[in-house]
């Protein structure tokens, strides 16, 4: 099963420093049909102003990938970690029994990120939080683990949950091969470019809810930058 669900019709927010699209139900609004995918539960596609951001707020027992596509962010969090997380690259927050942060665009123009969240497999366990660059060159062709639950996953961030996050990247012509397990629920989302995944064309910022595929095609149509969650029911 592949459903497309294209970028106008997701639902969303414009708070002037914050234009937000939700993949699935988030704050005020709300999808019956799209209150996550497996253990995926956001996917919020946000374009933040400059010198602005989310000031300090808390979080408790979420896996939280931001996915940064353009400019940079600034976190800094109640545990004393700083730092900044730039195009291409990746943090993770575990917010385990609790965590406040702030996320801020300091850049000189607009940063616009894919935020995540996944659900833990354990509560109880104490917030962390890290940041990776992953270079486009190592993740070239083909689809490598970001930020992932499993062991196998040395050069990953750390999460504490039966998921992977990945990115390829994907010149026009190009195609790669995911296999997905049984009973994965897999998302897809083109952070740039457009793609055909078993056959069916996604462009830049469309959803794909993927179940059931014992593996994932994909072929660029234009260069491409994709995004990957496989995660457990």
């Amino acid at each position: 099963m592949i459903e497309r669900r294209p970028f106008d019709s997701l639902g969303g927010a414009d708070h002037g420093w914050l234009k937000a699209k939700h993949h699935f139900s988030f704050a005020n609004y709300h999808d019956g049909r799209r209150m996550g995918w497996g253990a995926l539960r956001v996917w919020n596609d946000d374009t933040i102003a400059s010198q602005t951001g989310f000031p300090p707020h808390p979080h408790a027992d979420m896996e939280i990938i931001t996915y940064v596509r353009e400019g940079a962010i600034t976190h800094r969090d109640s545990l004393g970690n700083q730092g900044r997380t730039e195009a291409g690259d990746v943090q993770v927050m575990s917010a385990g029994t609790g965590i406040t942060h702030s996320e801020y665009n300091l850049e000189p123009g607009d940063t616009r990120i894919f935020q995540i969240w996944i659900m833990p497999d354990e509560h109880g366990q104490p917030p962390s939080w890290g940041a990776k660059p992953f270079p486009a060159g190592e993740r070239s062709g083909r689809f490598v683990a970001l930020a992932s639950g499993f062991k196998e996953d040395g050069d990953a961030l750390p999460l504490r949950t039966n998921a992977r996050v990945l990115g390829a990247t994907l010149k026009a012509g190009e195609t790669t091969r995911y296999a997905l397990q049984k009973d994965r629920y897999a998302y897809l989302v083109p952070s740039k470019g457009s793609v055909e995944v078993n056959g069916v064309r996604i462009d830049a910022r469309d959803g794909v809810a993927i179940l059931n595929e014992p593996s994932l095609d994909v072929k660029a149509l234009a260069d491409t930058e994709l995004v990957l969650v496989d995660t457990a029911r």
